[in-house]
């Protein structure tokens, strides 16, 4: 297996995913935006987008369907829930809310207060998002609010690990303080986690 990657992307879901199910893997790490601090990536994903990853002739490019990938294929049902668990809907429901609904627009909040040069920057649109954000961020908080660490199945999964992303970009971009107490200290608890810990070594080396 091998997994394109810059550091704190999106493509950390798959390295910590990688780390959590103790799987063997080559990583290349990349200056960000690849596609333009180093174009020759682009014959390898011509998206010029991070993640990308390949196992034998399986080409991916979306983070969170590549940790569904390797939780079903390759987990041993260590990060994953077979279709016949109880909480099976709820694991896909929270594996995907991570990214479309809860990184997505704070990817706008980074272009629009980051990475566009400063004349092209539009602060009230990276607020807005940013609101849409913190706002959507209440399903987390609630379902955490009964007292569990985890967000399904009584333990952790990959799911954790795609809500968890989002909220290390929150902190990264600064937001994190404006979410709920239960989020914040779930992802305290997801930081904790050797696996997170050696996919933080992994992308210094």
């Amino acid at each position: 297996m091998k997994l394109w990657h810059c550091r704190d992307a999106r493509s950390f879901r798959v390295l910590w995913t990688l780390e959590e199910l103790g799987l063997p893997y080559e990583l290349v790490n990349l200056p960000f935006p690849p596609r333009w601090r180093q174009p020759d990536y682009l014959e390898v994903n011509p998206l010029g987008t991070i993640p990308f990853f390949e196992d034998g002739a399986t080409r991916m490019t979306e983070s969170a369907a590549i940790s569904q990938y390797l939780a079903t294929r390759h987990g041993e049902g260590g990060l994953g829930l077979a279709p016949d668990e109880a909480d099976y809907g709820a694991w896909l429901n929270w594996l995907h809310h991570g990214e479309a609904t809860l990184t997505f627009p704070q990817t706008l909040v980074f272009r629009y207060a980051v990475l566009e040069k400063p004349e092209k920057r539009q602060p009230q649109v990276a607020e807005d998002y940013k609101r849409w954000f913190v706002a959507r961020t209440v399903l987390v908080e609630r379902a955490l609010s009964d007292g569990r660490d985890w967000l399904c199945a009584g333990r952790f999964t990959a799911a954790d690990i795609s809500v968890a992303y989002a909220l290390q970009f929150a902190e990264t971009l600064g937001h994190l303080h404006d979410v709920g107490p239960h989020a914040r200290d779930f992802w305290r608890r997801c930081q904790e986690r050797e696996g997170f810990q050696r996919a933080r070594a992994a992308q210094a080396d």
